[in-house]
């Protein structure tokens, strides 16, 4: 069982790094690679072919066309995160909006705890341990108060 996370550039890598907590936090080994779709397809392509990985989360900013290449380049679940650097929505509609036969299941924009949680969820379904430490992270996190809204 593993997660594998690619982001497009350096810059990225503060959120892959939430994704890698929330899975580690979770017991699921993650492996995180820096691989730009437009100028290390070659590099994509040896990490999309790991027979290892169950899921892939693919994360880039501006064009982000990473989960797109990866989707094209498996048939195993890939759960897209479009990252704002200043262009969100060009972001997120390069996430959402693949050509038929190139699924990708995007989450909200820097939504890479969600991003974790979905591959999460998607494990469980061949993972009954993986099922286990999600119930134990939704009633920890049911326990917890809500976040403030700030002070009036």
């Amino acid at each position: 069982m593993k997660v594998t996370v690619l982001v497009g550039s350096k810059s990225d890598l503060e959120h892959a790094e939430k994704v890698r907590t929330r899975l580690t936090d979770l017991g699921i080994p993650c492996e995180v690679h820096v691989a730009s779709a437009h100028r290390n397809p070659a590099k994509v392509d040896r990490i999309v072919a790991d027979p290892s990985t169950d899921v892939f989360v693919a994360m880039a900013g501006l064009s982000a066309a990473l989960p797109g290449t990866v989707a094209a380049r498996t048939l195993k679940p890939v759960v897209g995160v479009p990252i704002n650097r200043g262009l969100g929505l060009d972001s997120l509609l390069s996430v959402v909006q693949m050509p038929p036969g190139v699924p990708v299941a995007a989450v909200g924009l820097d939504a890479s705890e969600n991003a974790a949680l979905l591959a999460a969820e998607i494990l469980a379904l061949k993972y009954p341990e993986v099922t286990l430490a999600l119930q134990k992270y939704r009633a920890k996190w049911l326990e917890e108060p809500a976040p403030s809204k700030g002070s009036a």
